[in-house]
């Protein structure tokens, strides 16, 4: 505890301000103390990135990648591209992080991250962050195989408003997408039974009920061709978004997140 209290109280003569203080709850930060573990964040970030690419040059192909997901590229896009970079490199580790942008993006910033991909940010997420888009991507309704309204292919948008729904949470993008696709067409947005991003209590929340929900174009058609859920024949053009990878403006990449972008841009585009 001395030595470390030592490097502390130098760093803060180096600084010209304290970076810690003393509460009844314990030692807080102070701003300063906020801005230099923000960078310091970054720097071991970059260092590892060292590390890893040393570690290339000596022993081949290697390294860790940290993905942030999103809905859209979950359930096809990014585990063909790691099923790819992983035969290619197979001393690589992938490590993927489930949430939303906005549990996301700080991540990222933050250098926890490598990069985030699905859905672009929309403005107020996109501060210092650099985008690539790959596809456009827009919502789609499913529900269980033989659900009432396969059978009624003269509904509207409307006739689905009284339904049970699973919805994304409302401090998402998708859904605020989804509301205002429903607001588009003269309608009140769907009321959400159940608020989830998980696809395998989507699912099993739909081969269990008539419940209806709204996924990502991409999802929808992988978990149709697998046998487990019908798209329903419900427009939403509204919610068409840019899927594509996050990182973070000016930093730069280790070669296994290299590697694994180079992967995305082929799944997203095989004839390209």
């Amino acid at each position: 505890q001395s030595a470390v209290t030592k490097a502390l109280q130098e760093v803060e003569a180096s600084v010209g301000g304290s970076l810690f203080h003393r509460t009844n709850r314990g030692v807080v930060s102070t701003p300063a103390g906020n801005v230099l573990a923000a960078h310091a964040r970054l720097m071991l970030t970059q260092l590892d990135h060292a590390e890893q690419e040393l570690t290339d040059l000596r022993d081949g192909a290697s390294g860790t990648v940290s993905v942030g997901t999103l809905l859209a590229a979950s359930v096809s896009l990014l585990p063909k591209a790691i099923a790819q970079v992983r035969s290619e490199r197979p001393r690589l580790t992938v490590r993927t992080v489930e949430g939303p942008n906005a549990t996301l993006m700080p991540l990222l910033r933050q250098g926890a991250l490598d990069m985030v991909v699905g859905r672009l940010p929309v403005y107020r997420q996109r501060d210092g962050i650099a985008q690539e888009r790959l596809f456009d991507d827009q919502a789609a309704i499913v529900a269980r195989r033989g659900h009432p309204l396969s059978r009624q292919p003269g509904s509207g948008l409307a006739d689905l408003l009284d339904r049970d729904w699973i919805l994304p949470p409302q401090d998402t993008t998708m859904r605020r997408q989804i509301d205002d696709a429903f607001r588009q067409n003269g309608l009140q947005a769907p009321v959400a039974g159940v608020e989830t991003l998980s696809v395998l209590i989507t699912r099993g929340l739909l081969l269990n009920s008539d419940m209806l929900a709204i996924w990502p174009m991409t999802v929808a058609q992988a978990e149709e061709a697998l046998g487990i859920v019908l798209l329903l024949p419900f427009a939403l053009p509204h919610t068409c978004r840019p899927v594509g990878i996050s990182t973070r403006a000016g930093g730069r990449l280790s070669p296994a997140a290299e590697a694994l972008i180079v992967a995305l841009r082929k799944q997203a585009d095989p004839t390209g």
